[in-house]
């Protein structure tokens, strides 16, 4: 049920290895035949009430797809259990519930809900069906590619600033605060990969319009370690992050997370309000990070202003000493 909630209509679900593949690996694993076969009927049977339509099992694999619409499951026998929430993205820290997500309402039975998807990426700059559909209050179409128009001129900026930006030595990219995933959007290139974070306390949850437009992104409270290894990033990027939390917890543990997870001569881009930047400055001067504040595109007068760091390698001063 879990995975019918996060599977868009006309999404598919693969199933491989265990259980699939028992009829090969039986007598390897010692388990009685109708004991297999009763576990894989289970989960035929709940792919049918899900009303999941069963495209291809061979070997090792099963393939099932969600359907386009709710149209096509109402003459089933057995009806799940539907959610009564209002809102099915709001899950985090919440409880699982045995039920169903409701489909978005159509206007045929033979219509996607949302539309066709285009390809990758044509996507990526599409209107949104979260967007298209008001499903996100106060923000609409309009504002949807005024934000794109802002993010590909900040990105531009970007690169007159640093410019290896786009040149392959960036690969692992996470953008802290990702709104829209404007900022994915616009320095997307087959270079690059960008992990875009929505923060659990941000004021309009728009994680599911990251998706839509094909990109990958994760709920996060920057107030908790981030759970990846660390110097797994190439550059972060951080819009608005420490005026978010200005008042949650401590820029210092932030910055120490951001250390912890980039690399050695790894990149960091902060946008944010002057004073706090200058705040932020003094910190990982202590962290031994090399910084540079500039002024807005729009010119100095604008009090959101950006500073680029490189963290450096910590090395030991040359030392001579006797034997």
């Amino acid at each position: 049920m879990e995975i019918d909630r996060v599977l868009r209509p006309g999404g598919y679900w693969v199933l491989s290895g265990p259980l699939i593949n028992w009829r090969t690996n039986y007598q390897a694993w010692q388990r009685p035949i109708k004991e297999l076969e009763e576990e894989q009927r289970k989960i035929e049977e709940i792919a049918k009430l899900l009303c999941w339509e069963k495209k291809h099992e061979k070997g090792e694999t099963a393939i099932w797809q969600k359907r386009i619409n709710y149209d096509y499951c109402q003459e089933q026998d057995t009806q799940p259990t539907m959610c009564e929430s209002t809102d099915a993205e709001d899950v985090w820290y919440k409880k699982m519930e045995a039920c169903v997500t409701p489909y978005p309402e159509t206007t045929g039975p033979d219509k996607v809900v949302g539309g066709t998807w285009k390809s990758f990426p044509e996507r990526l700059n599409a209107v949104p069906f979260r967007i298209s559909s008001g499903s996100i209050k106060g923000i609409g179409v309009e504002a949807y590619q005024e934000d794109n128009r802002s993010w590909r001129k900040h990105v531009n900026s970007y690169k007159r600033i640093n410019k290896i930006l786009d040149s392959g030595r960036y690969r692992n990219i996470m953008d802290m605060n990702a709104g829209l995933g404007s900022f994915a959007a616009a320095i997307e290139s087959p270079k690059l990969w960008v992990m875009n974070v929505m923060p659990t306390i941000a004021e309009k949850d728009t994680l599911g319009v990251i998706y839509e437009r094909g990109l990958i992104g994760i709920y996060h409270d920057w107030c908790e370690a981030f759970s990846t290894y660390p110097r797994t990033y190439d550059l972060i990027h951080a819009n608005g992050v420490f005026t978010l939390y200005k008042d949650k917890c401590n820029a210092e543990d932030i910055l120490l997370e951001m250390d912890r997870i980039l690399r050695p001569e790894g990149a960091v881009i902060i946008r944010d309000q002057a004073d706090v930047l200058v705040k932020v400055r003094k910190i990982v001067g202590g962290m031994r990070w090399n910084t540079k504040i500039i002024d807005h595109e729009d010119g100095p007068l604008v009090t959101e202003k950006i500073l680029f760091a490189v963290k450096r390698y910590w090395v030991t001063e040359n030392v001579t000493s006797s034997p």
